[in-house]
């Protein structure tokens, strides 16, 4: 099969996938126990106004009937109205999705920033000191839960040292809105003062965030490239007298790298989902925060909402990650061939 059928297949394959979430996530919101409406409305609301707004909201139909209302309203951008704030869903999750994926895109570029050459300095000293650190190092990174390593970062960097702000997105005026990501926005208004603002905000939660996946990613790298070094193209590269600076990163970290693409495909899903208890330590106004307020509010659509934006791009971006095998194995350019 060549990779455009692939290709193809592997988009198809991402339909029934999120067609299953949708129907999962929408009967697990209705079984719920408890009334969002009896709790939205009040405890002094009478029974005719719980009624009343029922109806408005379509809760009072069959349950198939909802999914169908949601599914056809999913489609014209009316993704159903938030008992919390009382507006459309999808204008909520769009003032707060680029937040969150601003937050997310950082952390898994510091990640891998750091992990891909903390990897390689701990493979080509393995069993020796630096590496002995890096396996301490990424133990506690995957154990240190993210709100305590945040707090105390915060207490450290921001209310002692002072050289970090404590919490929020941005401490001046926000940048003329274009993407609504804060680092592009700026940098698109020219304003470098504001830049720096909206990467110093940046850089604490980021890091928390994304330190789980460096410590992955960072072993990972390890691992792999003590495994490619072994191989008989490296040992005639070594032989031949090729520089070792060019043999690692040109030869052994392009092969190495690509189970390293798996994690961080996983780990960005994985991060947006999380992300909650990062942005709950920081104030920081993204999806999800918002999704945590919906779950406690039992916000039916909000919840719907930030489910399957969460879903749409968790697949997507392992769709990314795929495609990006090619260019890193030949072998799958030369498979439909």
């Amino acid at each position: 099969m060549s990779f455009t059928k692939k290709t193809i297949r592997r988009a198809l394959e991402a339909v029934p996938t999120l067609f299953g979430l949708s129907v999962l996530m929408f009967l697990l919101t209705r079984l719920v126990p408890g009334d969002p409406v009896r709790a939205s409305l009040g405890p002094y609301a009478t029974q005719e106004q719980v009624q009343n707004l029922r109806a408005e909201l379509g809760f009072d139909q069959p349950l198939h009937v909802q999914y169908v209302d949601w599914l056809v309203g999913i489609t014209q951008l009316d993704w159903g109205r938030s008992l919390r704030t009382e507006r459309n869903v999808y204008v909520d999750i769009a003032d707060t999705l680029t937040a969150t994926l601003e937050l997310v895109f950082v952390a898994i570029l510091l990640a891998v920033l750091l992990a891909v050459p903390l990897g390689i300095v701990a493979a080509r000293n393995k069993d020796r000191l630096p590496d002995h650190l890096s396996r301490l190092g990424a133990l506690a990174g995957v154990s240190m839960p993210k709100f305590w390593l945040g707090i105390v970062l915060q207490i450290l960097l921001a209310v002692y040292l002072g050289i970090l702000p404590l919490s929020g997105r941005l401490a001046g005026e926000e940048p003329p809105g274009v993407t609504g990501f804060y680092l592009v926005d700026s940098a698109l208004a020219l304003n470098p003062a504001m830049f720096v603002d909206a990467f110093t905000h940046l850089l604490m939660p980021a890091f928390v965030l994304g330190v789980g996946t460096l410590a992955q990613v960072m072993r990972l790298v390890r691992s792999d490239m003590i495994e490619v070094s072994r191989e008989d193209y490296i040992m005639s590269a070594r032989a031949y007298g090729l520089p070792q600076d060019l043999i690692t990163y040109k030869y052994m970290l392009k092969n190495a790298f690509t189970n390293s693409l798996t994690v961080i495909g996983l780990a960005f899903g994985i991060l947006l989902g999380n992300a909650f208890v990062v942005e709950l330590v920081f104030a920081w106004p993204g999806m999800a925060r918002y999704g945590v307020r919906a779950i406690q509010f039992q916000d039916f659509n909000a919840i719907m909402g930030v489910v399957m934006v969460i879903g749409v791009t968790y697949l997507t971006i392992n769709f990314l990650v795929d495609i990006l095998y090619t260019y890193l194995d030949p072998r799958l350019r030369l498979e439909g061939k």
